[in-house]
């Protein structure tokens, strides 16, 4: 999977193209990363805030909600990020007339990055916890550690990597069908994580997150990647349309290999 990391790389930082799709857009944005960072240093909390509900009523019933959080603090040597990302959806059953939760998931995370003397190169630590109701675990977590650097910056794009060795554990859910020995799974991975950001627009970003999870002790590999065009409605709020994937390669009992996520939700910024 390493190679397809490399491979995004390659296509984005390669300067032949003969056409730039975006370049029908008007006006790039003014702000870099870095001065947004440097607007709001030495605050305790700064970022943003998803949020989507959708009630289908009448041949379909159903209910979804999703909330996300994508929170910053920027000290001297520290710049920590923390995200939430929850799912909850229920829908009615037609045959029996019950509504059943047919999604309920809750993932948060936290990176603490300490500077070095680069710019834009640091030394990280990162730990995430995930609860899913229907991935057939009760939780998973994993905690890594390493080297981040920013390997590409243009007039409208930047690419940020980090890289390192961590440690994973799931624990099955209680009615999953293993034995005692599976229950509690523990192993060594690489995770590699790359952000992407192009400003589009003085109004419009394009982001891309992927982070890979390659296990060292047979275990699942993950995948995730989310892709993201983020556009100003009015003041601090945006209407963000995004397409999520995540990939297991060692799913837990009858549960496929993927799943998708599309969704169309209001940020806010803060």
């Amino acid at each position: 999977m390493l190679k397809y990391l490399f491979l995004i790389f390659l296509i984005i930082s390669t300067p032949s193209w003969a056409v730039d799709p975006f370049e029908d857009f008007h006006k790039y944005g003014q702000l870099s990363d870095e001065e947004i960072h440097d607007l709001h240093k030495g605050e305790m909390l700064y970022g943003d805030t998803e949020f989507g509900f959708i009630l289908s009523k009448g041949n379909t019933n159903s209910t979804s909600f999703k909330l996300k959080g994508n929170l910053y603090q920027d000290f001297e040597n520290w710049r920590n990020q923390f995200k939430i990302d929850s799912l909850y959806k229920r829908d009615e059953n037609d045959e029996t007339g019950d509504s059943d939760v047919t999604a309920n998931r809750v993932f948060i995370s936290a990176q603490g990055n300490y500077k070095v003397g680069v710019k834009n190169s640091s030394f990280f630590i990162y730990g995430d916890y995930e609860e899913d109701e229907f991935s057939g675990l009760d939780f998973k977590s994993t905690i890594a550690t390493g080297y981040g650097a920013r390997v590409y910056q243009g007039s409208k794009n930047k690419v940020d990597i980090d890289i390192g060795p961590g440690l994973y554990r799931s624990v099955a859910d209680d009615d999953s069908d293993v034995s005692d020995d599976e229950i509690n799974k523990t192993g060594y991975l690489v995770r590699v994580a790359m952000q992407w950001e192009r400003l589009v627009s003085k109004r419009t970003r394009f982001n891309q997150d992927l982070s890979i999870e390659q296990s060292l002790s047979g275990l699942n590999s993950r995948l995730k990647s989310e892709t993201a065009l983020i556009s100003q409605v009015i003041g601090a709020v945006s209407l963000k349309f995004a397409y999520m994937y995540r990939y297991n390669s060692k799913p837990e009992d009858d549960k496929l290999k993927f799943d998708s996520e599309l969704s169309a939700t209001l940020v806010y910024n803060f």
